[in-house]
């Protein structure tokens, strides 16, 4: 099902409105990393770092973000707010499986700053980057 139509789906999102979820995404991320430096005393007047356990603490609370928010909420907040969902290619809501194997590739998707993402998704008639693809999800705006 490479439209997604059968569920009401328009259409598989390309590079363009996926790039503008991961801003979206990212500013709440940072903001969440500037909580935890405050948090732990990593913040300075030029801003804040995060080093160590608070840097892993962060890490971990972003990759939870992603896989917890799309398995449950069909996606980010990003993805959300621009109208867009993550389901199986099947038309199915994404699967905690799924959404976990394609959040794991986002390390490799994200690669010079989702340049990776983007040419996997230019490449794919059905608009998938490569966790997309090994998950078996799309990217779906209504």
């Amino acid at each position: 099902m490479a439209n997604g139509d059968a569920y009401g789906y328009e259409q598989n999102v390309g590079v363009g409105l996926r790039f503008v979820a991961v801003i979206i995404d990212s500013i709440i991320l940072g903001i969440i990393g500037y909580l935890v430096a405050a948090v732990t005393g990593g913040t300075t007047a030029a801003g804040f770092e995060l080093e160590g356990a608070p840097a892993f603490v962060f890490f971990i609370i972003g990759f939870l973000y992603y896989w917890l928010l799309e398995t449950y909420l069909g996606g980010t907040i990003g993805k959300l707010i621009l109208g867009m969902r993550v389901i199986m290619e099947d038309g199915s809501p994404v699967t905690l499986t799924a959404a976990l194997v394609r959040n794991l590739l986002r390390i490799i998707d994200g690669l010079f700053a989702y340049l990776l993402g983007a040419i996997f998704i230019w490449t794919s008639p059905a608009k998938q980057r490569l966790g997309d693809r090994l998950a078996k999800t799309f990217v779906v705006k209504k």
